[in-house]
């Protein structure tokens, strides 16, 4: 068996609008978080977020979030890479609630993790498509940090 190895990718900083709360779904109460704008920055690859997509968040009744997102950024030189990122966050009720008020919360004190798929048709960045991507990230007032490992 070969034991996978996670090597650093990029951090990225997205950008979020105002929350569109939808209320109780099936599952949860449900929003949308619009993404705008950001930052890649990574060994590899660098560029900026664009303004489209955004996360279809579920919020379940132990405070549990769904993270589901769907968005794209184009590279420094010209690529444009789609990127789909699910995930959750959850932790203790006292830290999710200063979370979603916005206060900085160091993000050691809850779990926030991805797992994301990069696509795209620019040959310069083909070997995206066929790799996993695993995140670990936090939740700021007006946007989210996320650090991208590749699972080699």
């Amino acid at each position: 068996m070969v034991t996978p190895v996670l090597t650093h990718f990029c951090d990225l900083t997205v950008e979020l609008a105002d929350i569109m709360e939808m209320g109780e779904g099936r599952a949860g109460k449900r929003r949308i978080i619009p993404i705008v704008g950001g930052t890649v920055r990574g060994p590899r690859i660098n560029g900026k977020i664009l303004n489209l997509g955004a996360d279809w968040q579920t919020v379940f009744s132990d405070g549990m979030a769904e993270l589901d997102t769907r968005y794209a950024f184009e590279t420094d030189d010209g690529a444009v890479i789609e990127i789909r990122n699910f995930g959750y966050r959850h932790g203790a009720p006292e830290v999710i609630a200063a979370v979603g008020r916005g206060e900085p919360v160091d993000p050691s004190q809850y779990y926030m993790r991805t797992h994301a798929r990069l696509e795209t048709g620019d040959e310069r960045y083909a070997w995206v498509n066929r790799m996993l991507f695993v995140g670990a990230g936090g939740r700021n007032r007006n946007s989210v940090e996320i650090s991208l490992y590749a699972v080699e």
